[in-house]
């Protein structure tokens, strides 16, 4: 099953005179960035929540947000004196830091102190036992990351017939090149003798071994076989990842990188208008394909 790094999930759950509301949300990224936003007042409860996430996923910007109220909270909120000692200890260590270094920087405001992670905690949870809604919560994660896997594999389904066709149209596009080179060549032979020219003074007087000697060397600059050879193999191989099973998404990111080598290095040897505007359809059709892998765990 193929997925895509992008996905949403929102679920609620309840545990006695408690209740919660999940939000599960990702984008593409080159690793694993997971970004939980749980409360801090139940213990242990982010390690318990990040070990299935990481077992879960392998790919992307992953942010989790759990919000838990209790029935009868009135939302009040009290000052953690610990958490805002320890918040100003560090703003006053930064501030020396920034002073010493030359450094202005503008003071916290009293909102930015109390926005700090801890500094105000909700009565209704003081001295409250949350064991049980800790693995109550925990409990509840796992069908909130198998709706986010089913959105993904959804996304992913759709993802993989974008690829599938791109990659056609870079094999149609590579076979056409085939094609163009044959009549290219007639073209080619008066574009070798003007560079020809260009290297001796009199290319019809010139020694006969020395024009075919620049011709071949011409000629062997001109060629694009290894190029369209080397582009046939990435297709292949390309079809072969979207087969695999598991994350194949940076190794369709470094082929698609060598795929844009080849259609470049087409593109400068071609000569010849009609090659070179399908050149520019490879390049453009390369890069959508880059575009669209970039969303592949």
């Amino acid at each position: 099953m193929r997925y895509s790094m992008t996905g949403f999930a929102a679920a609620t759950g309840a545990f006695q005179d408690w209740s919660w509301t999940w939000d599960l949300r990702s984008v593409n990224g080159r690793g694993l960035d997971l970004r939980l936003r749980v409360p801090d007042w139940i213990e242990g409860l982010e390690p318990a929540l990040r070990t299935p996430l990481q077992k879960s996923l392998v790919r992307g910007n992953v942010t989790l947000s759990l919000r838990v109220t209790r029935a009868g909270d009135t939302g009040e909120t009290q000052l953690n004196a610990d958490a805002l000692e320890r918040v100003l200890a560090q703003i006053v260590a930064v501030e020396k830091a920034a002073m010493d270094a030359g450094v202005n920087i503008v003071a916290p405001s009293a909102t930015d102190i109390l926005n700090h992670r801890g500094v105000l905690d909700a009565r209704a949870s003081e001295q409250a036992d949350t064991t049980r809604l800790r693995a109550a919560i925990v409990n509840s994660l796992p069908a909130l990351i198998a709706a986010f896997n089913k959105m993904r594999a959804a996304e992913g389904t759709a993802l993989a017939a974008i690829l599938t066709a791109q990659i056609d149209r870079i094999a149609d596009l590579t076979g056409e090149a085939r094609a163009i080179c044959d009549g290219r060549r007639d073209s080619m032979a008066e574009a070798l003798r003007a560079q020809l020219a260009r290297v001796t003074d009199n290319v019809d007087t010139a020694d006969p071994d020395r024009i075919a000697q620049e011709l071949a060397l011409i000629a062997v600059r001109s060629d694009i076989t290894e190029e369209l050879d080397r582009l046939d193999g990435h297709v292949a191989a390309a079809r072969d990842l979207l087969g695999e099973a598991g994350p194949v998404g940076r190794k369709l990111d470094f082929l698609t990188q060598e795929f844009n080598r080849e259609a470049n290095t087409l593109c400068a040897k071609s000569q010849y208008a009609p090659l070179t505007r399908l050149g520019l359809d490879l390049k453009t059709t390369i890069d959508q394909l880059r575009e669209q892998v970039q969303n592949v765990e």
